[in-house]
């Protein structure tokens, strides 16, 4: 299951695993080879170093300017010139090495997530089905999605907003102390730890009206998306009152939560406020003081009063920008976590690349369960040798789909071993053995493109001319040319835009493009017409004629033609012969035979 990402509430500052979420996106920031990527990091810090130093000398400039013009009247105009475009240099130079940090380290934070995201979706990729068949519904996309939303924030705010905020504080504070009085400093010190303190105190108090508003806005979300995408249901009963009701029910309750929300925020800006209007009346009335006692010019005045407005406008964010932080490192953590999951199948030491041409394929006394408690193969063995054709057959649950899920060593096997010319699949590197079979699944799921994308998927580097004849072969090339856009029509999600029937001459047309030495059909007629099926079944009887085929089939009308047909039962061969020799001797073939000949005749 992918771990959830929700806000731990007990959390209070950065916990070990906030650090090492840290600790784990450092080396994509900081790339052991890439000296580019060095040198852009190493150029935006100094760019940052150089915009917070302009930022702490403009509020000097202002004093220059205000005492020059205060405390003489017959001040030569030059000298306030100089003073100005010192100050006006400041200002440019602490928005020109902002927007130059921008342009160095933009590509080391794309870069940071399109690698993250890369090796995640790779990673996803490489785990075994047990693990995606266990997964949330959409859990990994919105956890990549959020971990790589949440490393973007992070670098934005953490590096370039928190950091250098502190570091702000730091210089304020020495300069109030060295140019004034060591009480300045330890006011504006004392002033932002409180604020911040506080900020940080009440954030936390608050996530638990923020949680619930964001769970109640996923409640809702889910709501209104369920709804629309069951429409035809909700039409066929004509329920759209209902379906209202029930959104606006769970809309209410956001409502309800939002406000809530709302309010504690509003909290907070009065408790910040407060606490900065304390900090600066303090302050103000001490340079009042020492301004009467000769001891603070007005520009001095002036001075620290824009230090103080520089500190708190960057702090009236802490708060929002500390909760997203440690949102961003939770949902950071819940991405980083997937990739500590395990592969479950792997390619061993010795396996290497396995070059056959029109392979024989064995299963040696195959045991498999998915669960300890319950054998689902039971001491399985038969062979398909290259130019024969197998059918295995059986009731639900008696293990056909577990074959195919075994030879394409989606699971390994508990015991026994499958050869492909004498070569346990397990010598043979992944990529390798399912580039050697070829599947027609009973259910055609294609990818939301194009029709000509989801034939040459079989062989991405397919040439037009080989994608319209695997097309003509499959049947389906003078249905794509009556499209409007012909090859190039969009199927919609999962193919929906077509019928069940084009979907799987589709898939069809993708694994007779792929020419592999083994062929998988797994009832890959069942939503075709009578006309067409026996068209399409002849082209695959052809194409596949010097190959090994296995088929695992429901419809036995569809495999009379096979050589040998296997009965399963209970996880075991039942019965094997052909398909006459099965009927003569009247077992379980036979009566399934029978039961399928009793409804064709009702239908």
């Amino acid at each position: 299951m992918v771990p959830s990402s929700n806000y731990n509430s007990a959390k209070t500052g950065l916990t070990n695993n906030d650090w090492n979420t840290i600790k784990t996106l450092m080396p994509y920031l900081w790339p052991a080879k890439d000296w580019n990527i060095k040198a852009r990091v190493i150029a935006a810090l100094g760019c940052l170093a150089l915009a917070k130093i302009a930022t702490v000398m403009v509020p000097v400039f202002y004093k220059d300017a205000v005492d020059l013009i205060s405390q003489d009247q017959n001040f030569v105009i030059s000298a306030l010139f100089g003073i100005l475009v010192a100050y006006a240099v400041a200002r440019i130079a602490q928005q020109g090495f902002a927007e130059l940090r921008e342009f160095f380290f933009a590509r080391v934070g794309q870069r940071a997530i399109r690698k993250v995201a890369l090796k995640t979706f790779r990673h996803l990729h490489s785990l075994s089905l047990r693990f995606h068949l266990d997964r949330q519904t959409g859990g990994l996309s919105r956890a990549i999605e959020r971990g790589i939303k949440g490393i973007e924030f992070l670098l934005n705010f953490m590096l370039f907003n928190i950091l250098p905020t502190l570091a702000e504080i730091a210089l304020v504070c020495a300069i109030l102390w060295v140019v004034f009085d060591f009480w300045y400093a330890f006011v504006v010190f004392i002033t932002v730890g409180i604020y911040i303190v506080f900020t940080f105190s009440v954030t936390e108090w608050r996530m638990k009206f923020r949680r619930r508003m964001n769970d109640m806005d996923s409640k809702a979300n889910t709501r209104a998306i369920d709804s629309l995408l069951n429409y035809e249901t909700v039409k066929y009963f004509g329920n759209e009152e209902h379906e209202a009701t029930r959104f606006d029910r769970a809309l209410r309750r956001y409502e309800n939560a939002a406000v809530k929300s709302k309010t504690t925020l509003s909290l907070v800006n009065i408790g910040q406020g407060f606490i900065i209007s304390i900090g600066l009346t303090l302050v103000m009335a001490m340079a009042g003081l020492d301004i009467e006692s000769k001891n603070m010019s007005v520009g001095g005045f002036v001075m620290v009063n824009t230090y103080l407005l520089q500190l708190f406008i960057p702090l009236n964010f802490l708060g929002f920008v500390y909760r997203e932080i440690r949102q961003s490192l939770t949902d950071m953590e819940a991405m980083f976590r997937l990739l500590d999951a395990k592969m479950e199948i792997q390619d061993s030491t010795v396996a290497n690349v396995f070059e056959t041409s029109g392979a024989n394929l064995r299963f040696k006394d195959v045991h498999f369960s998915y669960k300890t408690e319950r054998d689902i193969l039971k001491g399985i063995s038969f062979s398909v040798d290259r130019g024969k054709t197998v059918a295995i057959v059986g009731s639900s649950g008696a293990g056909k789909s577990t074959i195919a899920r075994l030879l394409f060593r989606f699971y390994d096997v508990s015991s026994g071993k499958i050869e492909i010319d004498g070569r346990d699949i397990r010598e043979i590197t992944q990529k390798n053995l399912r580039n050697l079979i070829g599947i027609v699944p009973q259910d055609a799921v294609l990818f939301n493109d194009s029709i000509y994308y989801n034939i040459a998927y079989g062989k991405p580097d397919a040439s037009p001319t080989e994608v319209e004849n695997a097309a003509r072969l499959a049947s389906i090339h003078d249905f794509i040319m009556t499209l409007p856009s012909a090859y190039n029509t969009a199927v919609g999600e999962r193919g929906l835009k077509l019928s069940g029937g084009e979907k799987q001459r589709i898939a069809i047309a993708r694994t007779i493009l792929k020419q592999p030495d083994i062929y998988l059909f797994d009832e890959a007629t069942s939503a075709l017409d009578s006309h067409t099926e026996k068209k399409i079944q002849a082209s695959l009887n052809e194409i596949s004629k010097n190959h090994a085929t296995l088929i695992i089939a429901h419809r036995l009308s569809t495999i009379i033609e096979a050589d040998k047909i296997i009965v399963l039962d209970n996880g075991t061969i039942a019965e094997s012969g052909d398909h006459s020799t099965l009927l003569s001797e009247k077992g379980i073939y036979w009566e399934m035979w029978e039961k399928q000949q009793n409804l064709g005749r009702i239908h």
